[in-house]
């Protein structure tokens, strides 16, 4: 697996001195810190593909009273029974309670390695930390700005960009606007990466020197502080007497990161027919079958369609992947209307879809000259396995049961 871009060694120091000189592990820490390693791969992993970093803090993270289950369980049951039929929601209502980050989750849909999550909140997360154990954390927001403190130091992100969260790191949600929402993808499988380039060759797509890793920033407060984890799929309290914010320097490649999808160097053909979506594709979790993802991150950004003699909206489709989208700005050129911002759609394996008969009517009769997409960012979480939505989405308000209907104006044309 080739790490380009994530296999980099970064380091940070928020005290100048803070890092022992040679980037080990002392016999005794610099400034009386603890030296802890966090792994986020099996120690034996290659070496191209081993992740890790080492942590310097003011406590280490054994130093908290044991975890009792969480009253507030964003989890849901899969449905017993899904139909293969498409499916689609609205956005969700926004929620008029105060809430923060965790107690603004809304459970969609998942599989044996992935869920996905809205996210929706008013309030940051006041002494409450939390970490995941079951996986990594996709931020994908379309409305507010976050404030995403971590172990690792601070990252920034708005509407058009993303960050990851690593299994296992602690991290609370502050906002910087009055009220925030997006989506969430918990990837349980191999850690996200960038995809291979074969014969794109050395440049285009995501590039690594955009991805943004934080400077160490460390929180040194003594307060009563409620520390919550994800862990095999339950959600568990634990209380303690310090910030697991300790961290006040770090070596390693196994940190949070942020990436700006402005900065997605979109390929596209120059003559005709359509590339397949995978060139849209900023990162992917491999699995244990080449090529076939655990899941792929695909966005379509703004960018020019020049396409000759070619219907230029995406095609009817049947795929052996599973397709849950999202969008982020703007308009989808394949739906018209009904797909909106902070809506979602699933498409599982060879479950047919396409363009609904309105953008299928427009796209095959208006002029073909070069267009140029400026309003719309939609983004899909791509599975080898089909989405298995949760009771709660199923019976939500926001579903559209009458989703198919969008096909059903299209008219038989066929003239032998």
């Amino acid at each position: 697996m080739d790490l380009t871009g994530f296999g980099n060694h970064h380091h940070s120091e928020a005290i100048p001195g803070a890092l022992p000189s040679q980037q080990n592990s002392p016999q005794h820490c610099h400034l009386g810190l603890y030296a802890e390693q966090l792994s986020g791969s099996a120690f034996t992993r290659p070496r191209h593909a081993n992740l890790h970093s080492w942590l310097y803090r003011i406590l280490p993270s054994t130093v908290h009273q044991d975890y009792t289950p969480y009253s507030h369980n964003p989890n849901d049951h899969f449905a017993a029974i899904q139909a293969p039929n498409p499916m689609r929601w609205s956005p969700l209502p926004r929620i008029t309670k105060d809430c923060d980050f965790i107690d603004g989750l809304f459970h969609i849909a998942g599989n044996a390695q992935l869920n996905t999550y809205l996210y929706q909140c008013n309030q940051s997360m006041t002494s409450r930390y939390f970490s995941n154990h079951d996986g990594e954390l996709l931020f994908v927001p379309y409305h507010g700005s976050l404030t995403l403190r971590t172990e690792f130091g601070i990252l920034t992100i708005a509407p058009g960009m993303i960050a990851v969260i690593p299994r296992g790191v602690h991290f609370t949600v502050d906002l910087i606007d009055a009220y925030a929402e997006g989506y969430l993808c918990e990837n349980s499988g191999m850690p996200l990466t960038l995809p291979q380039l074969g014969l794109i060759g050395s440049n285009g797509l995501a590039n690594p020197r955009h991805f943004v890793y934080p400077q160490a920033a460390f929180e040194d407060i003594t307060a009563d502080v409620s520390l919550i984890c994800k862990y095999q799929q339950h959600w568990w309290l634990a209380q303690s007497t310090h910030s697991p914010l300790n961290v006040v320097a770090w070596h390693g490649n196994y940190a949070p990161y942020s990436y700006d999808l402005s900065l997605f160097n979109t390929l596209n053909t120059v003559s005709f027919d359509h590339p397949d979506p995978s060139i849209f594709t900023v990162l992917t979790s491999e699995s244990d079958t080449p090529g076939v993802a655990n899941m792929d991150f695909v966005i379509f950004p703004p960018r020019w369609m020049v396409a000759e003699n070619t219907f230029r909206p995406p095609y009817f489709h049947r795929n052996v992947m599973s397709e849950l989208m999202g969008l982020i700005k703007g308009e989808y050129d394949a739906k018209k209307t009904g797909f909106s911002i902070g809506g979602i759609s699933i498409h599982n394996s060879m479950t047919a879809h396409g363009p609904d008969s309105e953008s299928y009517l427009k796209a095959s009769r208006e002029p073909l000259k070069p267009v140029h997409y400026d309003d719309t960012l939609a983004f899909m979480f791509e599975s080898r396995n089909p989405w298995l939505v949760t009771e709660l989405a199923l019976a939500h308000t926001a579903r559209q049961h009458n989703y198919s209907v969008c096909w059903h104006k299209l008219r038989h044309n066929f003239k032998p």
